[in-house]
């Protein structure tokens, strides 16, 4: 009971801390659609589960022990995180200003990869899974309460940022911000960046 507490415990806070998924959902949800912010935050919990089956095959004990592995995880991670903001900064005008039909819209295949590369390269979720599974969850759990206790972190991923999602997408504040979508993209891009250049820092400096 201790162990499921405190997987439970630890789970919610480290999802609801800010991070390059929590942007990436409210940036499609409020710039795109509401589906496509849902579909973001389901592709954020399948991108869970990347990192809790190399969890389970015994590669997280391997990337908590080598300095080398996990730097270039990071640096991964972080040139995918700075190649979304940059797109985002680059975007066009024209496609930031545009309220029509016509307004290029993210299909439901892109909204849905976008959110499970944005977690799977994600080295905070790395960080966090391996933490949970070698650390908090005993050697003696069979395999089966851990799959359960990945289920239950991919689910609490796609309902908090599925909340998130239906937040930004709501109507008054939609109509609200979309006057500044330019501006909008601009600061969601210099977020990621920054959270990619720190990455990165931290990395080359081990």
């Amino acid at each position: 009971m201790q162990e499921l507490l405190a997987v439970l415990t630890i789970t919610v806070l480290a999802v609801i801390s800010p991070g390059p998924d929590f942007a990436m959902v409210s940036r499609n949800s409020l710039l795109r659609s509401r589906r496509a912010g849902l579909l973001t935050a389901l592709g954020i919990g399948l991108g869970v589960w990347v990192h809790v089956a190399y969890t389970l095959l015994g590669v997280g004990l391997v990337i908590q022990q080598s300095l080398r592995l996990y730097a270039a995880l990071k640096i991964v991670g972080a040139l995918y995180l700075i190649y979304l903001g940059w797109k985002m900064l680059r975007a066009p005008a024209a496609d930031a200003s545009a309220t029509g039909p016509g307004t290029a819209e993210l299909s439901d295949l892109a909204a849905l990869r976008i959110g499970f590369l944005t977690n799977a390269l994600n080295p905070k979720c790395t960080v966090f899974i391996v933490s949970l599974f070698l650390q908090v969850v005993q050697p003696s759990t069979p395999l089966a309460a851990r799959i359960g206790y990945g289920a239950f972190v991919s689910a609490t991923h796609v309902l908090w940022f599925g909340l998130v999602a239906l937040l930004f997408s709501r109507g008054a504040l939609k109509t609200t911000l979309l006057g500044a979508r330019r501006w909008i993209d601009r600061a969601f891009g210099t977020v990621l960046i920054g959270f990619g250049g720190l990455l990165a820092g931290s990395a080359l400096r081990r």
